[in-house]
């Protein structure tokens, strides 16, 4: 027996609910401006990015933004012409493309994902450090309804990582990143010893909940998606685990996150990459 979740599916088919009628109903019932987001918009699954923000004085609410269920914020960054947009407690792989999609309706074209993770692989350095995901094992059930089924769904703008891997080692050279696969999951508490060493031998350096969704949704929709994981644990199992570092790790999430959209944008202003497209 088969999951109906695999049954064939008509991928190609648009779909009868669209974000933008949600968001159109959303700023009717909130009487709000119909304003665009920034055109670089980050996820912060964890909510210490925003946080931090939020306790320095550096973020501000978006005026426009008609989400029925978060807060969009924007913050200035170092180096980075326009306002980054940033939605917090974004965590796991429905809500995540959720917000995705919202997202885009309203303006964005580059959405950065940094979320925590566990690691998986045996070999990795100390936590915390960052893992540029070119791959996600598709162990949820979000990226199914975008993409056929296949174990990997794979960052659709591999020459992304690889600018974003090169200017990072130039400019970052304190942080700590590597690139690789992660294992993306539905269901944190069921990963069983069983389950990890599957993830392992498929290649997977580290565990979390979006990126596989993310990527299927960016793949089938050609929208541009980079997540990255925040590596600061070891799913509980050595004393001290999920410490992230200044801030909460924000201090390091930030110097990352401005290398990366000053490598990401220029690259779609100037063509290199292919556009998002409708």
């Amino acid at each position: 027996m088969t999951s109906p979740l695999l049954d064939a599916k008509d991928f190609g088919a648009p779909s009868v609910f669209q974000p933008a009628a949600l968001l159109r109903e959303a700023r009717r019932q909130k009487t709000l401006p119909e304003i665009a987001v920034p055109p670089a918009c980050l996820l912060d699954p964890d909510g210490d990015i925003v946080a931090h923000l939020l306790r320095t004085g550096r973020a501000r609410p978006h005026p426009g933004w008609a989400c029925y269920h978060t807060d969009l914020f924007t913050f200035d960054l170092p180096g980075v012409a326009h306002p980054v947009g940033v939605i917090g407690r974004a965590v796991g792989a429905p809500f995540a493309v959720l917000l995705a999609e919202q997202l885009f309706a309203s303006g964005c074209a580059t959405l950065l994902s940094i979320t925590s993770s566990g690691r998986i692989a045996k070999d990795l350095p100390a936590a915390p450090h960052f893992l540029l995901i070119d791959r996600a094992l598709r162990d949820e059930g979000t990226s199914h309804h975008y993409l056929p089924p296949s174990a990997f769904a794979a960052m659709p703008e591999p020459a992304l990582i690889e600018a974003a891997a090169v200017r990072l080692a130039a400019e970052a050279p304190g942080i700590t990143v590597l690139r690789g696969a992660t294992w993306t999951t539905d269901a944190p508490f069921r990963e069983t010893a069983a389950a990890i060493a599957t993830a392992r031998a498929a290649g997977c350096l580290a565990v979390e909940m979006e990126a596989a969704a993310l990527y299927a949704f960016a793949t089938a929709t050609r929208r541009r998606v980079l997540c990255v994981a925040h590596v600061t644990n070891a799913m509980g199992q050595d004393e001290g685990d999920f410490e992230k570092g200044e801030a909460d790790g924000a201090a390091d999430a930030l110097q990352l996150l401005s290398v990366l959209i000053r490598t990401v944008l220029p690259l779609a202003e100037n063509g290199t990459l292919p556009a998002n497209r409708e």
